[in-house]
């Protein structure tokens, strides 16, 4: 069980990645996706590079990281969104890498969860289920396999970071965005409007800057140096979980800043999302009591 500094922690981690779903929206409607994706990590990782020491593992982590998360996981991401989907559902879909991560440390790691938080797991993915399968739509198909695919990523990523043994996350962190920006760049110019590429790049808007400036140091810089820290700490399974708070802090800022509707099915969805999160962090430690 989390130490309750480290609980705060995830907490903080998952409210900064709660808003960054508006927040991404917002962007890619001033920004080609990929090019927005690409500005994110370029400074995330300038001029942060020139003033933390090189990461303790392997180059090989580093950059695979890099490449998993940055280019993969969160172009789909930002494509996805760029073709559709809402920042409510994006919220939502995207947990699924819990669950990936959750099999994927079992397969790699050996690190088998226990029956409570499988059940616990179980009852969060139906409430997502829930959610998602109310705000569905038949156009919005391919965004959303897009997020499906974007989440199979992140478990990867998740993977590869408790892989690494780092002990110095924001190290990592700073020196893996490193990766990202190049290959994002090329996809760019190959696939999206020269045009629109260069306007941004000459004559930027006040949103497109602050969209680039919250994903590139809230959102990864300081959510992933204390998520990355947590998996460092704790078995995967006890700190993936608390990604479900994610989509709740999402769909909240969703209603708020984007007008999102709240229906019924969403309030149930998030109503079995907190039973389950509660089953998977406290389940082990009420079994003993």
């Amino acid at each position: 069980m989390l130490s309750p500094i480290h609980l705060l922690l995830a907490l903080l981690a998952t409210f900064i990645w709660g808003l960054n779903y508006v927040v991404i929206k917002l962007g890619v409607g001033e920004v080609p996706p990929l090019l927005l994706t690409g500005l994110r990590f370029f400074f995330a990782a300038l001029p942060a590079v020139f003033f933390v020491g090189r990461p303790t593992s392997r180059i090989s982590f580093v950059v695979s990281y890099g490449v998993v998360l940055g280019v993969v996981q969160f172009g789909l991401l930002f494509v996805s969104m760029k073709l559709g989907l809402s920042a409510s559902l994006a919220s939502l879909v995207l947990q699924l890498q819990a669950f990936f991560t959750i099999g994927l440390a079992a397969l790699a790691l050996g690190e088998i969860p226990k029956p409570i938080q499988l059940a616990g797991a179980g009852l969060a993915f139906g409430g997502i289920g829930v959610i998602a399968v109310s705000r569905w739509q038949g156009p919005e198909l391919i965004p959303l396999l897009l997020c499906v695919l974007a989440a199979f990523a992140w478990g990867v990523a998740n993977i590869i970071a408790k892989k690494s043994n780092e002990k110095n996350m924001l190290s990592f962190i700073i020196w893996a965005s490193l990766m990202a920006p190049l290959p994002l760049f090329l996809l760019s110019w190959l696939l999206e409007d020269h045009a629109e590429i260069i306007a941004v790049l000459t004559r930027p808007s006040l949103l497109a800057i602050g969209a680039v400036a919250y994903l590139a140091w809230p959102v990864t810089v300081v959510g992933f140096a204390l998520w990355n820290f947590l998996l460092s700490k704790y078995p995967a399974s006890s700190v993936a979980p608390f990604s479900l708070l994610i989509p709740i802090f999402g769909v909240l800022s969703g209603v708020m800043l984007l007008q999102d509707k709240l229906g019924p099915a969403t309030i149930a969805g998030a109503t079995l999302v907190f039973a389950g999160l509660a089953i998977n962090v406290f389940g082990p430690k009420w079994r003993k009591t």
